[in-house]
């Protein structure tokens, strides 16, 4: 059985752990199933607990409401971002600067803003659902704006 941790307290508190504990001649070693199921989730359960990330498309917006963002981005974000997104103020929003960086971190800066940065919330002014299809163009390019 492998070791999956190792402590030296004194033999009185390992009497009364309730993990299941054993004592050794080299420490004390957690070894039962509720232990490894309460380690599992320690280290993973953020992931179970967060929002589902998807690899699939988000749902585009109605066509109205589909331009309205579109114009947001080219206009109030290119306002910082440079119209083009091409970078100004704040980064470029272009795939290729994009490129590697978590897309449920896209969308969490995008609703909730960089604190002490030029970076504003917008979560007043979208949707979860919108930033997230907003995040989802921005990775593919951007389309422009319709005149």
């Amino acid at each position: 059985m492998q070791r999956l941790f190792v402590m030296r307290p004194r033999r009185r508190l390992i009497e009364r752990s309730p993990l299941g504990a054993r004592s050794t001649d080299e420490g004390i070693f957690f070894a039962g199933v509720g232990t490894i199921r309460t380690l599992a989730f320690c280290l993973f359960g953020g992931l179970w607990l967060g929002a589902p990330v998807s690899a699939e498309e988000p749902p585009p917006p109605a066509p109205e409401r589909g331009r309205e963002l579109i114009r947001m981005v080219r206009q109030d974000c290119g306002s910082c971002h440079g119209l083009t997104l091409r970078g100004g103020l704040g980064p470029a929003l272009l795939p290729d600067a994009l490129r590697g960086k978590p897309p449920a971190g896209l969308k969490h800066t995008i609703l909730l803003g960089r604190p002490g940065t030029a970076m504003p919330p917008w979560q007043l002014f979208m949707s979860e659902a919108e930033a997230d299809w907003i995040v989802a163009q921005l990775l593919r390019g951007f389309p422009e704006e319709s005149k």
